[in-house]
């Protein structure tokens, strides 16, 4: 599966929209989710990245 089709199966056409779906299904700045994103890459977009973005909305 590409990368393309795993951001379409989790609702979004790009990586940049499943970003912004990400920080506001956890109530996070985008801003937040973008810069984490980059600093882990695109190979934690699903798993390492989901349960920071939920840790920090978490702690709202």
């Amino acid at each position: 599966m590409t990368r393309e089709e795993l951001y379409e199966e989790h609702g979004a056409k790009d990586r940049d929209e499943y970003l912004e779906n990400l920080a506001e299904e956890n109530g996070v700045d985008p801003w937040v989710v973008n810069e984490l994103a980059g600093m882990l890459g695109e190979d934690e977009d699903f798993d390492g990245l989901v349960s920071f973005v939920e840790d920090f909305g978490g702690m709202f």
